[in-house]
């Protein structure tokens, strides 16, 4: 079991977590946790032990350098940050990592006893997965609980989702077990584009986290970097006739379908943003 020594009482805490591996599509849930952490200036808080969930053999430890010369050897494992943000009356924990290779059910305890300890009284899992959206176009971020009030609250559905599932759909069904309010955000990634980083992925994260806590979040370079990325996109596309052809019939199906950021709702959420963001920064 995790234990924090000196951890001063948190206020209305939320954890949002994410995993690198199957559940992390272009990487773009474990650099939203880094994004986070950056910008709220995240500190460290403790970590879980890596000899019992990893296979080193497959989640290697890797070796550098450091500024003074030093050499580091840093080994893969579930870290847990605290962010106090200024002005919001709520701490966050920041839960990163990579997926367990084994001792799932035991790692899952050990994250929702995390949760019991500090007070958690919301979790938000981050994933991204592989889908038919063309690069073109927003990332759609689709939520999901098995909470009433997180329903009817954010605009959220129960998952109907069947089939194989990773370390996040494990930590979230564990949540609704016993009782933590969770809401599962995942992003989609174009498919033919999905070796990370996904800025874009990230960005769309970002923005989904930012209205759930109803809170302005810096965006930093993402914003240029999901450009950047965008248009590297297009100049591929560009050389290779048939993947242009195919991102056309992507953006045809998917402009013919009623677009969720086309909505009035969505239309309002992002001027709201925009107030809120202006609001910081007078």
């Amino acid at each position: 079991m995790i234990e924090f020594d000196g951890l001063p009482a948190l206020t209305d805490p939320v954890l949002i977590a994410a995993f690198e591996g199957w559940n992390d599509a272009g990487e773009s849930a474990s650099a939203t946790i880094t994004h986070l952490r950056e910008v709220w200036q995240a500190e460290f808080v403790t970590e879980l032990d890596s000899e019992e969930y990893y296979d080193y053999q497959v989640n290697r430890p890797h070796i550098g350098v450091d500024a003074s010369g030093v050499r580091q050897l840093e080994w893969p494992a579930t870290r847990v940050y605290l962010a106090r943000i200024p002005l919001f009356p709520r701490d966050v924990v920041l839960v990163q990592g990579i997926e367990p290779n084994m001792r799932w059910q035991q790692f899952t305890r050990e994250i929702l006893g995390l949760a019991a300890e500090l007070d958690i009284n919301l979790v938000i899992t981050l994933g991204a997965l592989l889908s038919d959206n063309p690069h073109t176009r927003p990332v759609p971020v689709t939520g999901a609980t098995s909470d009433a009030s997180l329903e009817e609250t954010y605009g959220l559905e129960p998952s109907s989702y069947e089939g194989p599932t990773g370390i996040v759909g494990v930590l979230h069904e564990a949540c609704q077990r016993f009782g933590i309010p969770s809401i599962s955000l995942w992003a989609a990634i174009p498919h033919y584009v999905g070796q990370p980083p996904c800025p874009k992925g990230t960005l769309a994260l970002v923005r989904k986290v930012e209205d759930i806590l109803d809170v302005p979040l810096p965006l930093g370079e993402l914003v240029e970097e999901a450009r950047a990325w965008e248009i590297g996109v297009d100049e591929l596309a560009e050389d290779d006739e048939e993947v242009a052809d195919y991102v056309r019939q992507l953006e045809q199906a998917r402009d013919t379908t009623d677009l969720p950021e086309a909505s009035g709702d969505a239309i309002a959420r992002e001027f709201e943003r925009y107030l809120r963001r202006r609001n910081t920064d007078t």
